[in-house]
C-alpha cells in the first residue's frame, strides 16, 4: 500500500531564514502522527510570507506531489505580511469557510484575539488545504476541532481513505443507508 502524502507549509519570514526553529511545522507533523493510523509521509516546505511563494508551494504540493491534504501554519493574522488566506483563495476552486469559522470559535475559548485570525480552507482538485494559526498550542486546538470532518471531506473529493486512531480523534463519516 502506498503512503498517503500530506503537505505541510510554514509561512514565516524568520523561520525560513533560520532565525528560529520551525516548531509550528513540527507541531503539525506530531499531530498527524497522533491522529493517523494510515501510513503517511510529509511533503514539507518552510517559506517566507510571500504570497507568490505560498501559492507556488500549494500548487506544487497539490498538483505535482499529490498531497490529499495540505496544512499551512502562519500568515493568517491582520499584519501586512499575513497573506496565507489570500494565497489559499487564489489557488482553490472551492472555499470551505466552515473550517475557519469552527477554528475561530474553538480558539475564542482560550483567547479573545482569536477574532483577529483569518484562517480558512479550500479545495484544489483532489486536495484539501487548511490554514492554521502559527502557535503550536493553537495548531493542536484547531486541528482537534476540525479534523473529525477532514477524512470524509477527502473521501468526497475522491482522495485516499484516511484511517484515524479512534483513541485520539474520531473521524465522522455518515453511515451508509
Amino acid at each position: 500500500m502506498s503512503k498517503i502524502k500530506i503537505g505541510i507549509i510554514t509561512a514565516s519570514d524568520r523561520a525560513s531564514a533560520g532565525v528560529y526553529e520551525d516548531i509550528s511545522g513540527r507541531a503539525i507533523i506530531d499531530t498527524m502522527n497522533d491522529y493517523l493510523l494510515s501510513p503517511w509521509e510529509e511533503a514539507y516546505r518552510c517559506i517566507p510570507d510571500e504570497q507568490a511563494e505560498i501559492e507556488k508551494a500549494m500548487i506544487e504540493l497539490c498538483d505535482k506531489e499529490g498531497c490529499c491534504l495540505v496544512v499551512t501554519t502562519g500568515g493568517t493574522g491582520p499584519a501586512p505580511r499575513d497573506v496565507t488566506p489570500e494565497a489559499t483563495e487564489n489557488v482553490c476552486e472551492k472555499m470551505m469557510p466552515g473550517f475557519g469559522e469552527l477554528m475561530r470559535q474553538e480558539s475564542l475559548k482560550f483567547v479573545p484575539t482569536a477574532i483577529l485570525s483569518r484562517q480558512t480552507a479550500g479545495i484544489r482538485g483532489k486536495s484539501l488545504i487548511i490554514n492554521l494559526p502559527g502557535k503550536p498550542k493553537s495548531i493542536r486546538e484547531c486541528l482537534d476541532a476540525v479534523f473529525p470532518a477532514v477524512p470524509y471531506c477527502i473521501d468526497l473529493i475522491e482522495g485516499p481513505y484516511l484511517e484515524c486512531n479512534e483513541e485520539v480523534i474520531k473521524a465522522f463519516r455518515p453511515k451508509a443507508k
